[in-house]
C-alpha cells in the first residue's frame, strides 16, 4: 500500500468530531460539577462557558487544519510552529495517557453500563487475583472491546467511519429523543421552584461516596466563584475533548481544506448545544441536591428514573453503551495516526511509520491497543486523565498561539480558511485557557504536578529517539 485512502466526507467527519466528543461524561460529569459550583445557575455556566472556549479553540484551530491537512494533525502543527521537541511531547502525552487513557476509561465505562442489562459484568466479579492484583469481568469486556475496535479499524478507515457514523447518529438521535421526553413528560413543579428561585445562590457540598450523602452545604462568595468554576470546568472541558481528532486523519479526509473546517464548526456547535440543553433538562426534571448526590454521579441515570422508572433507566443504560463504543472507535482510529507521524519523523518506534494492506497504520493501532490495555488492568486510568488536564489545554494554548507564530513565519502559505474573528478570538481562547491552567496550578498542584511530570518525563525519550534518528542519518549506505 503505497498511501492513506480519501474516503472521509463531511458526514464522517462531523459523526468523528461529535461521535468522539460524546461519550460518558454528559451522563456523569454534572453531579461533581454541581457539588463543586453549588448553584443551578453557575451548572449551565461551566457548560455554557467550556462549550464557548471548545468552539472558539475549534474555529481557530481550522485555520491550521486546512493550511496543513496531513496525517498527525495538530502533532505536524506544533512542529511547523514551534519545533520537533514541543511537538514530540504533545505526541508522547497523546500517546502514555490522553488518548490511551481516554480509551481506557471509556472502555470501562462501556463495560460498566453494560452490567446494567448483564450483571456478569461487575468490578465485584473478580475472575482472578494475585496478590494485590484483581482482574475483574468489566476489565475483561473492556479490554475485549478494545481489541475489537482496534481489529476493525485496521481493516481500513471505511469500516471504522460506518462504525463511527452508525453509533455517532444514533446516540445523538437517542440523546435528543431524552430531551424531548425530559421536557414533555419529565419536568417536577418542585425541582423547577427549588432550582430556579434563587438560581445564583451557590452553595459547595462535598459527598461521602460510600454512602451519597450530603455535607452541610458551605456558601461561596466573591471570587470564590470563580475557583469553584475554574475547578468545575475540568470535567466539562474534559468531556467536549476530543473535537480536534479529526484533524489526525488529514490525509484521509475528501477535501480536507472543506472538510475538516466545516466539520469541526458543525461538530462542536452540535455537542455544545446538546450539552448546555441536557443540563437544563437535568435542572427540570431533578432538584439540584439530587444532581449532587446521584449514586456514582450517574445523573442521566438519575433523571431517567424518574422520567420513566426502571425502563427508562435501562434505555439510557443501553444509551451509555452506544455512546462509549462510538466514543471510542473515534479514539482508536485517530490516536493511531499521531503515531504514525512521529514515527515518519524518526521520534517514535519506526514500525508505527508504516500502513498495513488495507492503507491504515495497523501497528501504531496495535502499540495503542496493547498500551491501553494494560492502563485497563492497572486501574488508573481515570486517575491519569485528571493529572494530565492541564497537558492537554497547555497544548491547545500552544497550538492557537501557533497561528499567530505561522502568520509571521509564513505569511504567503496558502490559508484556504483564516480563523474566525482572528486575532480577538484566538487571543480571548488563550487568555480564558491560560486562567483555567493557572487556577488548576493553584489550587490542583497536587493532581496537576503529576501531569506536568509526565510531559517532562518525554524529553530525555525525545533526545533518545533524536539520538537514534542522527545515528541512522548519519549511517553511510552500504
Amino acid at each position: 500500500m503505497t498511501g492513506f485512502k480519501r474516503e472521509i466526507r463531511l458526514f464522517d467527519a462531523v459523526m468523528i468530531v461529535a461521535g468522539t466528543m460524546i461519550g460518558s461524561g454528559i451522563f456523569m460529569v454534572s453531579a461533581d460539577i454541581a457539588r463543586t459550583v453549588g448553584s443551578p445557575g453557575y451548572l449551565i455556566v461551566v457548560w455554557l462557558l467550556s462549550g464557548v472556549i471548545t468552539l472558539i479553540g475549534a474555529t481557530s484551530y481550522a485555520e491550521l487544519a486546512a493550511m496543513m491537512p496531513k496525517a498527525g494533525g495538530q502533532y505536524i502543527y506544533l512542529r511547523e510552529a514551534y519545533n520537533p521537541l514541543v511537538s514530540f511531547l504533545y505526541g508522547w502525552t497523546l500517546f502514555g495517557v490522553i488518548q490511551t487513557g481516554t480509551i481506557a476509561a471509556v472502555a470501562v465505562a462501556f463495560a460498566t453500563f453494560t452490567g446494567i442489562l448483564v450483571p456478569w459484568f461487575s468490578e465485584k466479579n473478580i475472575l482472578f487475583e494475585i496478590g494485590s492484583f484483581k482482574f475483574s469481568s468489566v476489565q475483561l469486556l473492556a479490554i475485549a472491546s478494545i481489541i475489537l475496535l482496534t481489529w476493525l479499524n485496521g481493516r481500513g478507515v471505511k469500516n471504522g467511519k460506518l462504525i463511527q457514523n452508525i453509533f455517532g447518529s444514533t446516540k445523538i438521535i437517542a440523546i435528543l429523543i431524552l430531551i424531548v421526553l425530559g421536557l414533555a413528560i419529565g419536568i417536577d413543579p418542585d425541582a423547577v421552584k427549588a432550582n430556579f428561585h434563587n438560581i445564583w445562590e451557590a452553595k459547595k457540598v462535598v459527598v461521602d461516596k460510600t454512602t451519597w450523602t450530603a455535607s452541610a452545604p458551605q456558601m461561596i462568595t466573591g471570587f470564590g466563584i470563580i475557583i469553584a468554576i475554574g475547578l468545575a470546568m475540568t470535567g466539562s472541558l474534559f468531556s467536549s475533548d476530543a473535537w480536534n481528532n479529526i484533524s489526525f486523519a488529514g490525509d484521509e479526509v475528501v477535501n480536507p481544506t472543506k472538510t475538516l473546517v466545516r466539520s469541526l464548526a458543525i461538530g462542536t456547535g452540535l455537542v455544545t448545544f446538546i450539552y448546555i440543553v441536557v443540563n437544563f433538562v437535568y435542572l427540570l426534571v431533578l432538584p439540584l441536591g439530587d444532581i449532587q448526590t446521584s449514586p456514582y454521579n450517574r445523573v442521566a441515570a438519575t433523571a431517567a428514573e424518574r422520567i420513566g422508572g426502571t425502563t427508562a433507566v435501562i434505555s439510557i443504560a443501553v444509551l451509555i453503551m452506544i455512546s462509549t463504543f462510538g466514543c471510542n472507535n473515534g479514539c482508536i482510529l485517530s490516536g493511531a495516526r499521531v503515531y504514525y507521524a512521529m514515527a515518519k519523523d524518526k521520534l517514535f518506534f519506526k514500525g508505527m511509520g508504516t500502513l498495513n494492506k488495507n492503507g491504515v497504520p495497523g501497528k501504531a493501532l496495535n502499540f495503542q491497543c496493547i498500551w491501553a490495555s494494560l492502563l485497563c488492568l492497572l486501574g488508573a486510568y481515570n486517575q491519569l486523565l485528571g493529572y494530565v488536564m492541564l497537558a492537554v489545554i497547555l497544548f491547545y494554548i500552544l497550538t492557537i498561539g501557533g497561528i499567530f507564530i505561522l502568520r509571521r513565519k509564513r505569511p504567503d502559505t496558502p490559508r484556504p480558511y483564516k480563523a474566525f474573528g482572528y486575532p480577538f478570538l484566538p487571543a480571548l481562547y488563550m487568555i480564558l485557557a491560560t486562567a483555567f491552567c493557572l487556577i488548576l496550578l493553584i489550587y490542583m498542584w497536587d493532581v496537576t504536578r503529576w501531569g506536568i511530570l509526565i510531559v517532562a518525563l518525554g524529553i530525555p525519550v525525545y533526545f533518545i529517539f533524536g539520538r537514534s534518528k542522527k545515528t541512522a542519518t548519519d549511517t553511510p549506505d552500504q
